[in-house]
């Protein structure tokens, strides 16, 4: 990727976050921009990063690390998108500013443990993935364990729970996935009602889909395709 094709392809991506956000009657500037950084290089990254992307999401703690140096000295928020395994969320709680997969009440502990270890100050942000269709593959809280869930992560002091993530079904026609943001955000307003939290956050919309998640509330969107080509690895959560 080019630094013209980077400036060129976030333009684009820019120009239909205005459009669906003015269709929505919200502004632009509500919605977060993730660029979806997993299988591509630090250079792709710098590149995004020196054409205006602030935010980068990554799907591995191992390809992260892996691909960290060449990133040093960028100015930018690391998020964690990816599923992450219990026994890798001590890195991750060092390695990441948010981690956006959070889908159980032991992962969120582990979390919660190693900030606190480590001496970090300040708080952990971590959203709460949400299975929102009954796909074996996606990983994610049920519905039914949300509001348990919801209530444990929020009393952990080295967290600061934010909101909902979803990975809907991959659709070709966008349409059809609107049911599926259209759940979470509801099931976001059920939990700021029940629990009296302050969720601001709902990470829902990839490249494909991102405008019809904006028009349901999406106040992050991830983007991976889009913004810097396609990836030599197919992997789920751009």
């Amino acid at each position: 990727m080019t630094q013209t094709s980077a400036r060129e392809n976030l333009r684009r991506i820019q120009e239909r976050i205005v459009l669906a956000a003015g269709r929505a009657g919200r502004k632009a500037e509500e919605i977060t921009l993730i660029g979806v950084s997993k299988t591509h290089p630090a250079g792709a990254i710098r590149e995004a990063f020196e054409a205006g992307v602030r935010h980068f999401g990554e799907n591995r703690v191992q390809e992260w690390e892996g691909k960290r140096a060449g990133t040093e000295g960028l100015a930018a928020t690391w998020h964690l998108i990816g599923h992450l395994q219990s026994n890798k969320a001590a890195r991750a709680a060092r390695l990441f500013h948010s981690v956006d997969s959070v889908d159980d009440l032991g992962l969120a502990q582990r979390l919660d443990r190693a900030r606190a270890e480590a001496g970090i100050t300040g708080k952990l942000r971590v959203l709460i993935e949400v299975r929102v269709a009954r796909e074996e593959t996606k990983s994610g809280v049920e519905v039914g364990g949300l509001p348990v869930l919801a209530e444990e992560v929020s009393e952990l002091t080295k967290l600061e729970l934010a909101g909902l993530m979803c990975i809907p079904p991959l659709l070709e026609n966008a349409e059809r996935v609107r049911p599926y943001f259209r759940r979470l955000r509801g099931l976001r307003d059920d939990l700021v009602k029940r629990l009296g939290l302050a969720l601001p956050v709902l990470s829902m919309g990839m490249s494909h889909d991102f405008e019809v998640a904006i028009e349901e509330g999406a106040t992050e969107v991830r983007v991976g395709t889009a913004l810097f080509g396609q990836r030599g690895i197919q992997a789920a959560s751009q």
